[in-house]
Order: C-alpha cells, then structure tokens, then sequence
C-alpha cells in the first residue's frame, strides 16, 4: 500500500528535521537517504520553496520524490534576484524582465500549467509579471502580451508545445 507525504521545502536545503523527518518517522525509511534525494533533486532552486511528494510503499520502504515547481512569482523574484513583488503593483515597477527570461521561466513550469502551448504559457507568466510589478524588455507586460497575439516574437517562441 502507498501512500503520500507532501512538504514544502528550501530547495537544495531539506534536513532531517521538521517538516521531513516527523512526517517520515512512522513510516521507518531511512530519514538521511530521503533528505539526500530530495536535496539532489531540488539544488537548482535554491533559495525558494519548492512542493515536494514523498511516496511511499509501506510494505518494502521503497520511496520515490516527485519534486514539483515553485510558483511563477517565486522563479520571477530568483530570475530578477528580488526579495518580493511591488506593494502596489500599477503604481511601482520592482523589476525588468527579458523575454528571453519570460520563455525560460514558461520552460521551467512547463508540467504545472494548463497552457496548450509555449506561447499561451508565455502570457500566463506575464500576467503574473503585472500584478507584480515587472516590467518586460522595458514595456507594461499587457503590451507584451498584445505582440505576443500579433505575432511578433513568433520567433524566439515558435509552434512549440509548453510541455515540449
């Protein structure tokens, strides 16, 4: 029988203590072992929250890590190096964003969206961009958008699929 143990975790920087080990405790895994999976598999989001699925077969001890995706505005601040979004956001700009940073942060949440594609998953992080406060290539994401819609950076997003 399996069953699933979901914590929140510092990506790279999981410990033996609260939440893991607690929650692990009853299930008589070896604690460090999972600690160095997920920790391994979490390293390049350091400095954020990161969702982590442990899933366990309690018959043999076997385990497996499904590391999820931090939020959009979480790889917005690590991208832009930013402590947190505007207070205000229409009335303050925190940030500049690349495209070129939109496509890569629509890349890394390819799996978590519903987004048919590269370009829809694109405008999904530039809503984000607007209530937060960033800028992209210097213009209002909503303007960012509109372009995306006519077509002009088909280029750097081309036909591709999000989950490509």
């Amino acid at each position: 029988m399996e069953v699933t143990v979901e914590v929140l975790v510092d990506g790279g920087k999981a410990s033996a203590g609260p939440p893991i080990g607690p929650a692990l405790g009853p299930y008589g895994l070896n604690i460090g072992q999972v600690v160095a999976e997920i920790n391994e598999k979490t390293a390049k989001f350091d400095g954020m929250k990161v969702p982590v699925k442990i899933i366990i077969d309690k018959e043999t001890k076997e385990f497996k890590i499904e590391v999820g995706s931090p939020p959009v505005s979480a790889l917005i601040r690590k991208e832009l190096g930013l402590e947190k979004g505007a207070s205000s956001a229409g009335q303050e700009t925190v940030g500049d964003l690349s495209l070129e940073g939109v496509i890569k942060i629509a890349r890394q949440k390819a799996e978590g969206t519903l987004a048919k594609d590269l370009k829809a998953s694109v405008k999904e992080i530039l809503g984000t961009c607007v209530s937060m406060g960033v800028t992209v290539e210097g213009k209002d994401p909503r303007e960012v958008q509109k372009e995306i819609e006519e077509g002009k950076h088909d280029g750097k997003l081309g036909g591709e699929v999000a989950s490509g």
